[in-house]
């Protein structure tokens, strides 16, 4: 590759930007939070020309902007090997060396870009660039509209393109000449970290896992398949997003009828699980290729577990499938990360309980175990007998280092080395017993820690 990396222009527009101080899971609240007020915006202005370009994945999902605006996106070469057919990301064919599908150019990424995320928007009216930045624990949102550092950026970028795709250069030349000069908006700028706050505000707070510290790495996986991963789950959760905050966006109107608001509600309910699913596995994968050390403290096991358990409870309702909690009476707290804890055992729970008949029980039951608190997810189910008790745990085939594939059900999970990698960073032993049953060991806090 000839021409900056995407990195490079990240540090550019980190340039005379303080230190950031985010983790993992608060820098990607900001960023998913960023992107939904920007495209927000955008449709209210109701723009019909301009340009965007992303890195390392489409980051605009709304339709009327794809239909609008014209743009270019550097993805990874392996998101060609998902389908013959062009997806939500268009791949290259044979004929053309990059493809165009719903406003927007596919071109290859560099082995110096980097994975995180950058935008940016040229507009008549708007004019910006976002990114993510910094080290593990460093990290941070970069908003950017000063026309001096997005003309540089847009040299730069328009370098690389010059050397990819002259083709598509000359293109993005003549969108650029078409919008005009840069110019300043002071009032976009100062309008628009309040609105993401707003946004922030209304935001389920546990859809991110940070980096961990993996207790043993089973291997040591490439870093395309991480990519590559990443990226699918990226293209499944961003649709699902949209779903939810257009479902939710209904539910404010008052002329509903109560079935319409009924069916909406369990969308919603719905799209929220299978995010907070992809969720982990996107995070199990790219916290394999970041691990960083988790930080402990005081839980309430008990009191999270009871405050849970009414979610947990319809959610399996929903399936047939009834929810017993067995909590043993003024149990000492543990060592964990209680952010990072609840989607985790959400995830345990999806995990017991995929696939289960109607007519199903899952039974929780936390009790103390010497200095460590057990906690045990059992399974009752109609087709579980003496002798099935007995045997071996259902068949699953791993899929590359962080999923499983369950041949029964036909779902995709978290291989069970990742899950226990996982679980090791929180400060539990993970142990997965006969049939779908589940143990974990938690530390007893003492005031010393």
């Amino acid at each position: 590759m000839t021409g900056p990396s995407f990195t490079d222009l990240r540090q550019r527009l980190a340039q005379d930007v303080p230190q950031g101080r985010c983790d993992e899971i608060g820098v990607r609240r900001l960023w998913w939070a960023a992107l939904e007020t920007l495209q927000q915006d955008l449709l209210e202005r109701g723009l019909e020309r301009g340009i965007w370009l992303a890195a390392p994945l489409p980051a605009l999902y709304e339709p009327e902007l794809l239909q609008h605006l014209q743009g270019w996106v550097w993805a990874p070469d392996q998101l060609d090997q998902m389908s013959p057919h062009p997806t939500a990301l268009p791949g290259r064919s044979s004929s053309d060396e990059s493809g165009s599908l719903r406003g927007f150019q596919r071109l290859s990424l560099g082995p110096d870009d980097g994975d995180d995320p950058l935008l940016l928007v040229i507009t008549p009216e708007v004019q910006v660039a976002l990114a993510l930045h910094g080290p593990p624990q460093k990290r941070q949102l970069l908003m950017r509209c000063d026309p001096a550092t997005l003309s540089d950026v847009l040299v730069q970028l328009g370098g690389r393109l010059e050397h990819q795709s002259p083709a598509q250069a000359e293109q993005l030349r003549k969108a650029l000449e078409s919008i005009g000069s840069l110019q300043s908006n002071a009032s976009w700028s100062e309008q628009f970290w309040p609105r993401l706050t707003e946004r922030l505000t209304g935001t389920a707070p546990g859809l991110m896992l940070q980096p961990i510290q993996a207790e043993r790495p089973p291997e040591a996986p490439s870093h395309g398949d991480l990519n590559l991963l990443e990226a699918i789950t990226h293209e499944v959760r961003t649709p699902l997003a949209t779903i939810r905050t257009l479902i939710r966006s209904l539910l404010r109107r008052k002329d509903l009828a109560d079935v319409v608001v009924n069916r909406l509600r369990q969308i919603d309910v719905e799209c929220s699980e299978q995010i907070d699913r992809f969720g982990l596995i996107f995070h199990a994968a790219e916290l394999q290729r970041e691990p960083n050390e988790a930080n402990l403290a005081r839980t309430d096991l008990q009191a999270m577990l009871s405050a849970l358990a009414p979610s947990w409870t319809e959610q399996l309702n929903r399936r047939g499938i009834a929810l017993e909690l067995d909590l043993s009476a003024d149990l000492p707290a543990i060592l964990s990360d209680s952010r990072r804890l609840e989607p985790m055992l959400g995830g345990l729970i999806d995990r017991s309980t995929r696939g289960l008949p109607s007519g199903s029980q899952l039974t929780l039951h936390l009790q103390a175990a010497g200095p460590r608190v057990k906690l045990q997810l059992h399974v009752e189910h109609p087709g579980r007998s003496q002798a099935a008790e007995a045997g071996p745990s259902p068949q699953r085939e791993d899929v590359g280092t962080v999923l499983s594939w369950d041949p029964s059900t036909g779902s995709l999970q978290l291989s069970q080395d990742a899950t226990r990698q996982m679980m090791a960073s929180l400060g539990g032993r993970y142990q997965p017993r006969r049939d779908r049953d589940i143990t974990v060991f938690f530390p007893v806090h003492t005031p010393a820690e």
